[in-house]
Parts: structure tokens; sequence; C-alpha cells
């Protein structure tokens, strides 16, 4: 007899509710990953099944094992990291918009990427040196928020504010590089939109540790966050120093960003919407919400790449290009950017 079961009526009930929606959560992302691994082109899903059974040709073993597998792998922890990096940015700065896309950090990270690539410092091929220019872009991109933000970085629309002015410069400076080295378009557009393809084992290797360390960081902080999201004079009436406690969470997002968009690039509304449901499911303990969170955003941005594949597949047949493929990111942006329409549509139609 577990402890849970020992709590007679409603409690006993409300501590076992958060295991039953994690657990069912758990069993959704292992759905997806399935579906994941199996919708891509070139091995049919009998072919992945001997290859994951032990059989199977070495062409068809070298695509399920050396690409379908790490791509997946790169999905998922690229979701685990957009979605504890969005709820961690909205409950620091109490703002249900800010996401990374639009407080400079997403921007900021895809800057640096670009950048690195166009003066020759990196390449989609060699994802060490785009994590480092990510992360420094993710930095300064906030940064450059902190700086305009100044005294009113408690204060959720001013924030919003100059996040999105930010996140506008931000995105100027990278078409102004682009200008500069057209040749590397091609290399970069992955960055711009967000895709999974091409991933391969160095990628994984270099970002499950980077979402590990960050991911446990941003959960000890749970605490302060869940009193961030009350208000800082409430924060501080508990005994917390709101400035460096908001501080520490931005940097747990600033990381969780720049290592998701080194690894796929800038997917879009992802880091934005997830925590909304996150909040929805899981409630407004973080304990628990930042794990729903990082389940949530593996679901959605695999479960994305699932359906790229397959809508690659599809046009590919009806349009006879075989090359054709679907970036997952534009299909996040544009689910998302929906979705964010019928929300925004919902709560004027409540006023």
């Amino acid at each position: 007899m577990t402890l849970i079961e020992t709590v007679p009526g409603p409690a006993g009930r409300a501590l076992r509710a958060p295991g039953v929606r994690m657990a069912c959560l758990a069993l959704l992302v292992a759905a997806v990953a399935c579906a994941d691994l199996f919708a891509g082109r070139g091995v049919t899903p009998d072919g992945v099944r001997e290859v994951l059974l032990g059989g199977g040709d070495p062409t068809a073993e070298h695509i399920v094992l050396q690409l379908r597998l790490p791509r997946l792998l790169v999905a998922l922890v690229a979701g685990v990291c957009l979605g504890v990096a969005g709820l961690v940015l909205q409950s620091a700065l109490r703002n249900p918009l800010a996401g990374p896309e639009v407080t400079g950090v997403t921007p900021g990270a895809v800057l640096g990427a670009v950048a690195a690539t166009g003066l020759g410092l990196a390449g989609w091929e060699s994802p060490t040196a785009v994590v480092v220019a990510a992360c420094l872009g993710g930095f300064a991109g906030a940064g450059l928020l902190w700086l305009l933000a100044g005294r009113e970085a408690g204060d959720p629309e001013q924030t919003a504010v100059y996040g999105v002015l930010v996140s506008a410069v931000l995105a100027g400076l990278t078409a102004v590089v682009l200008l500069v080295a057209p040749g590397e378009l091609g290399s970069v557009v992955q960055w711009l939109i967000g895709s999974t393809e091409g991933r391969v084992w160095q990628h994984w290797n270099l970002l499950w540790p980077w979402a590990a360390f960050w991911g446990a960081a941003a959960w000890l902080l749970a605490g302060p966050l869940t009193l961030l999201r009350c208000g800082d004079e409430q924060a501080s009436a508990a005994g917390l120093a709101t400035g460096r406690g908001r501080g520490a969470a931005l940097v747990c997002a600033v990381a969780l960003t720049a290592g998701a968009v080194s690894a796929v690039g800038a997917l879009g509304f992802v880091g934005l919407l997830v925590p909304h449901l996150a909040l929805a499911v899981f409630g407004a303990d973080l304990r628990i919400t930042l794990p729903g969170a990082a389940l949530l955003g593996a679901t959605v941005v695999c479960g994305a790449d699932a359906a790229a594949q397959l809508l690659s597949r599809l046009l590919a047949t009806a349009l006879d290009a075989d090359r054709l493929t679907l970036p997952v990111g534009a299909l996040t942006t544009f689910v998302g950017a929906g979705l964010l329409m019928v929300v925004a549509r919902r709560r004027a139609d409540e006023r």
C-alpha cells in the first residue's frame, strides 16, 4: 500500500490526479514517438519493424538507426526545452505572452547561429559551434531586453512591449546578415524556419546533457517561480529576493531556448502556447507543471514532426516531387498562429 492510497476521500483523489495525468501524457509521448519513427520516407513501416527487431537490410538499418532515431530523440528533447523555457519565462515575467519568440531569446539565438554561419565560424554540420553561437545570441537578446526594461522588468505590459521591440530588431539584424552573406541563405533557412532534417547522433549527444542540466535547474526554481507568478510584492513578503530569482529563471530559460534553437532552429509558437496548455492541465504548482510542460513540449514537437513527414510524403506524391520536404517549423507556426487567433477571439468575446 502506497502513501497516496492511505489518504482518504478527496485528498487522496487530489494526490492521484496529477500522477494519472502525467502517466497518460507519458503514454501520449510514446505514441507520437512511434508515429514519428514510422512516418519517414525510404523505409516502410514493416521495414522499420524488422530493424527494431534486429533484422532488415543494411540500408534500412542505417536509415532507421542513424537518421530517424536521432531525429526523433532530438525532436523530443527540443520540445522539452521549449516547453520548459516558455513556462519559466511566462512565470518569471508574469506575462502570458512572454514566449521565447517574443522576448528576444529565440531571435537572438537565431541571429547568433546565422551570424556564425555567415562568418564561417559554424555550420549546420558543426553542432558544437552552433550551440555556442546560439547561446551567445540568446543571452544577448535577453540582456538587451533586460537593459531596456530596466526598473520596469516586473511590469508585464512594459516587458511585453520591449520584448516585441527587441525581437523585431534582432530579426532585422538577421536579415542584414543574410544580405551581407547571401550565399549562406540555403544553410541558415533551417534555423529561420525550424527543421529536424539531418539530425544525427552528434546533435543528440550535445543536446541531451544541456537539456538535462538546465531543465533540472529550472525545476529547482519551481518554488521561486510560483511566488513570482503571484507578484513581486507577495514574493518579497514571502522572503524571496525577486531580482535574483527572476535573473536565475531567465538564465535557465535562455539556455534551454538556445539549446533547442541550435539543434532544430526556431520552432514558432511552441514556447508560447505549450505553457498555457500545461497550466490548464496541471494547475499552478510549478513543481508539477514544469515536468508537465516538458512532456507537452515533447509531444507537440514530435507530433508536429511526424505530421510534417506524413504531409511531405503526400505532397511529394501529389506533386511528383521526391525531394519536397515540409519543415516542422512551418507546421508549428501555422497551427500555433491559428490557435493563438482562436484564443484571442474567445477572450475578446468574454469581455
